[in-house]
């Protein structure tokens, strides 16, 4: 069955005593034990809720998991997985990924004797060379944060699975819909459902899919010990969301390819990062191995003073972190979302002083090309 089809059928067939069509909300702490020794299989709601369960549930079937689960944040949700870890692990990660995920790398899970390389893993040669005594998994974003790097799964995993390594895959740009982590070779996929899943910058949410059931066991062993579990209410407002993700998703990548394009065109951008562009260097890699390009594009300006030009000037695309949402933003990363990246490690990556990076919504793209044409004139 078509992802896009089994997205709007997540939780259609939850209450089966009323009919509803929409899941309900199970606003409750706790619930009546039917008799002594007894459950209804749900006794207590950081350990089970009827509602994320729901939404767990059927994130696990879009991503062909044995179980899927939700956290209060993407960061809660990398933060639990971590505990998969201990004392004296190394893992590898991709070294242009989201700032957030760097600072709880590096500031706090550094401090519990965990330690970190930081590697292109769009190169697995890379990978390979990063590989020490005590590597226990790596760590890819499958499209990186904020430059578009394309991480090729397959490949990855075998060095993985040579090395008896875990693979885990942040797939918050793709979802899905464009690329199943899991059918890849990565045992584990994660999402901040912030973003595109839940699609409306109206919630914050993590989402994790295990493939293996005994893997997926410690992972609910974790997630139930730690609670940073998400709330029905929020539970259903993803649920809500994910049921469009694939025709959001599809307007999304129309405007994307048409905005790189023209800003490719413009005098004032002197580098653009979409991988939909057939110059981008994992544009035939990708094309092979996923659905589609995304909607996130990255582009440089010909001086930092436009920088902010462009940040203020622009009215219908917001000046705003996060992404993924039906409006589109902008940022500016070098100072926002990848301000915890050592300067350094920065500027090596291209994470500079002219660099910005547009969430491309869902809006018409004329008037999102007329809105940046008119922020980008002197």
């Amino acid at each position: 069955m078509n992802i896009g089809t089994q997205a709007v059928q997540i939780g259609l067939e939850w209450d089966t005593r009323t009919g509803a069509v929409s899941v309900p909300v199970y606003q409750t702490a706790t619930f009546r034990h039917p008799g002594l020794g007894q459950s209804t299989g749900y006794d207590y709601s950081r350990s089970g809720n009827p509602t994320r369960q729901a939404l767990e549930d059927g994130i696990a079937r879009l991503d062909g998991a044995a179980r899927g689960f939700a956290y209060s944040s993407g960061m809660a949700a990398i933060a639990n997985l971590l505990l998969l870890f201990r004392s004296g692990d190394h893992i590898i990660v991709t070294e242009d990924l989201y700032g957030g995920t760097c600072r709880l790398f590096d500031k706090v899970f550094n401090q519990f004797g965990l330690s970190f390389s930081y590697v292109d893993t769009s190169d697995t040669g890379a990978v390979r060379a990063a590989l020490q005594p005590y590597t226990r998994a790596v760590f890819v974003e499958t499209l990186t944060n904020p430059l578009l790097k394309f991480a090729d799964l397959p490949a990855i995993s075998a060095i993985c699975k040579e090395n008896r390594l875990l693979l885990i895959a942040d797939n918050t740009f793709l979802t899905p819909y464009l690329l199943r982590p899991l059918d890849q070779g990565a045992d584990i996929a994660v999402y901040s459902a912030t973003k595109y899943l839940a699609g409306h910058n109206d919630t914050v949410a993590g989402l994790v899919t295990v493939k293996d059931p005994g893997l997926a066991e410690r992972v609910y062993f974790h997630q139930n010990s730690v609670g940073a579990t998400l709330g029905p209410q929020d539970s259903w407002l993803v649920i809500r969301g994910m049921k469009t993700l694939s025709v959001r998703l599809d307007r999304h990548q129309e405007n994307a390819l048409k905005i790189a394009t023209w800003l490719a065109s413009h005098p004032r951008i002197t580098k653009v990062y979409y991988p939909g562009l057939s110059e981008h260097p994992d544009h035939d890699l990708m094309k092979r191995n996923a659905r589609g390009f995304g909607a996130m594009i990255a582009f440089e300006v010909d001086n930092h003073a436009l920088v902010e030009q462009v940040l203020l000037k622009t009215g219908l695309i917001s000046f705003a972190e996060s992404l993924g949402g039906v409006e589109s933003l902008i940022t500016f990363p070098e100072v926002q979302t990848h301000a915890d990246i050592p300067p350094e490690l920065r500027a090596r990556l291209g994470i500079n002083n002219v660099l910005l990076r547009l969430s491309v919504g869902i809006e018409d793209a004329d008037d999102l090309i007329a809105d940046l044409k008119q922020a980008l004139e002197a």
